[in-house]
């Protein structure tokens, strides 16, 4: 049976969080594998623990800690979910989606989503971050995409157009940033899928030509979902390996957190330069 959220659920979980906090942000991160960190430097913070959240899904991967953290950062009130849910743990693509739709009720209006993906560009090389231009969503693609079931007309209507998934002045501010403070930062179009499984030699050459630069399990969802609500969204992929196309290496999730404290000083040194110009 689809599971789906009515409004007043919705509404209730919103409520449940602004009675918790007396500041009202406008920009909100979603931060990925191992950039929990980030949200160590908000000052005046208010946790919340995603399970004191009515229906709120609650992260199960290592590196993903489960909290809401609403404070300070850079100047500016953030709303950050260290950690995110992912389709793989069980969940339904509506399901890992309502955080989404309660950032829009609570009045975000920028949303930056940062994720661990392996490089599918073979020129990318691991440890550095990759700017995402667009997506390609494969879960979607296939039938599970986020909007399936009734429309919420609060939120956006029945058929949302998809042609900017991710914001171009956003992604400008990203690129200045990055040039003037030395970050190594590649473009390319992410492509997400199901996991929890990595991708097999065959999967990652059709991944290639069909125009993937890093693959992930995560972030496309979520996207889909908060163009559909009018969010503007940044997204920052940290490549954390290389894929082999040819199958002569392993990857591990290991490797993908230990490449991750390489690149975690530079995603946290980017995203809060990019924090200050929003």
């Amino acid at each position: 049976m689809l599971a789906t959220y009515t409004l007043k659920q919705i509404d209730k979980i919103a409520e449940e969080i602004r009675t918790r906090v007396s500041i009202q942000p406008r920009i909100s991160m979603i931060l990925g594998s191992g950039l929990g960190t980030l949200s160590e430097a908000v000052q005046n913070p208010t946790v919340i623990p995603y399970r004191e959240l009515s229906n709120w899904p609650v992260s199960t991967v290592e590196g993903h800690a489960g909290n809401l953290v609403i404070g300070q950062l850079e100047g500016k009130d953030v709303l950050m979910m260290n950690g995110r849910i992912h389709y793989y743990e069980g969940y339904s693509p509506q399901q890992i989606t309502l955080p989404i739709r309660v950032l829009q009720r609570l009045g975000i209006e920028v949303l930056v989503v940062t994720n661990a993906a392996g490089g599918i560009n073979q020129s990318f090389v691991p440890g550095n971050p990759m700017l995402i231009t667009d997506q390609i969503n494969l879960l979607g693609m296939a039938g599970q995409n986020p909007l399936r079931g009734p429309n919420l007309e609060e939120f956006g209507v029945r058929f949302p157009d998809m042609s900017q998934p991710y914001d171009r002045e956003l992604g400008q501010v990203a690129r200045k940033v990055a040039q003037e403070l030395g970050v190594t930062l590649y473009e390319g179009v992410y492509v997400g899928l199901a996991g929890p499984s990595f991708e097999s030699p065959a999967e990652l050459r059709f991944l290639s030509i069909i125009g993937g630069d890093a693959v992930g399990m995560s972030t496309t969802s979520e996207v889909t979902v908060a163009r559909h609500s009018g969010l503007r969204v940044l997204g920052i992929s940290g490549i954390t390996n290389k894929c082999s196309l040819d199958g002569e290496s392993i990857t591990s999730h290991e490797e993908v957190m230990e490449t991750g404290q390489i690149l975690t000083p530079k995603m946290v040194k980017l995203l809060k330069g990019i924090l200050n110009r929003i």
